[in-house]
């Protein structure tokens, strides 16, 4: 254990593990060529020999992406993520949904957004929800890990129904945002394609552009595995459903994997991990936004760690357990989540 930090008790609440009563996420993943095309730097772009996997990289001369051949109307969009190691100050990896090709300027998206830092320091995540353009008013949230994201891969998700949409880290979801009448068009309701890049964020990425991208560590490598795509496909140039049950099948099938259900377990996860990991909310960003967003849950339990610009007052010590791999997150047993 780190000598700074207190002798917590800590309790493991299981993500991947088979203890764990939060269903696993069971869908069918496809080969690269399946589902994605090269979206830039192409050349930086190393699939693996089977084609189940790929790799990005960021060098002096070029980041790299790729995007979805098919546009979805609602969705579950996913893939097992590991990160560059060492330095990586000033480097974003992104995976995330967007229209921002077709809808330039009222564009919906859904971003996971992972912003590397100076050696010795972690590796960060971070959540946004735009809809119809209302990139003024960024939903984020941020986020420590539990784990080191560049040791081993970890099943990153975006669910996206007409009713909610739940991040996931792992088989534990972390943050949900359900649609109301209040958010009106800010809530996405455009087909979107996915996407995933790495690229050169140094003017804003780490300490607001304080550490940028020293490229003697590069180059920078994030790989992406166990890619799956699941919802109603589109048309680009058709963009909406033609007829209202246009999407009835694919909505179905979307349904019956229960990932759009917070079930009492579900619930529980996420406020352990909220509760421990969670470093910036904008529903708690009372300098930015004097009245919380519409489906912001306001909780006690949350509210009293954060300053009145929605950081953390103090950053709780946490260890990560050795030995646990792929999905374990550790919270401390005296801070158990509040129903």
């Amino acid at each position: 254990m780190d000598r700074a930090a207190p002798a917590f008790s800590f309790v493991v609440v299981a993500v991947l593990a088979l203890a764990s009563s939060v269903a696993s996420v069971n869908v069918t993943t496809l080969a690269f060529d399946e589902g994605y095309v090269p979206l830039f730097g192409e050349g930086n772009l190393v699939p693996s020999a089977g084609g189940r996997s790929v790799s990005l990289l960021l060098n002096r001369f070029s980041g790299s992406g790729f995007i979805s051949k098919d546009m979805y109307y609602h969705g579950f969009f996913s893939a097992s993520i590991k990160l560059p190691s060492d330095y990586t100050a000033g480097v974003v990896v992104a995976f995330y949904t967007s229209n921002g090709d077709v809808f330039e300027k009222n564009h919906d998206e859904l971003d996971f957004e992972f912003l590397g830092n100076i050696r010795g320091k972690e590796w960060r995540v971070q959540t946004n929800v735009y809809g119809n353009g209302s990139t003024c008013r960024g939903r984020e949230e941020r986020y420590y890990l539990p784990f080191d994201p560049t040791a081993d891969f970890h099943r990153y998700s975006i669910l996206w129904t007409a009713e909610n949409i739940i991040f996931y880290i792992d088989d534990t979801p972390i943050r949900e945002v359900r649609r109301s009448d209040g958010m009106g068009g800010d809530y996405p309701s455009k087909p979107m394609s996915l996407y995933a890049t790495i690229w050169d964020a140094s003017n804003w990425a780490t300490s607001g552009g304080k550490y940028k991208v020293n490229y003697k560590f590069g180059p920078f490598v994030s790989s992406f595995s166990d890619l799956a795509l699941l919802g109603c496909r589109l048309d680009p140039i058709q963009q909406v459903p033609t007829t209202q049950n246009g999407c009835a099948a694919a909505d179905a099938e979307l349904a019956t994997t229960g990932l759009h259900v917070m079930t009492p377990e579900k619930r529980r996860g996420m406020r352990a991990f909220r509760e421990q990991y969670m470093s910036y909310s904008v529903c708690y960003d009372r300098a930015r936004y004097p009245q919380p967003f519409p489906e912001c849950d306001i909780l006690e339990s949350e509210g009293n760690r954060f300053r009145e610009t929605g950081h953390l007052k103090f950053r709780r010590h946490h260890r990560r357990m050795p030995g646990r791999g792929r999905g374990a997150v550790v919270a401390d047993a005296n801070r158990q989540p509040r129903m």
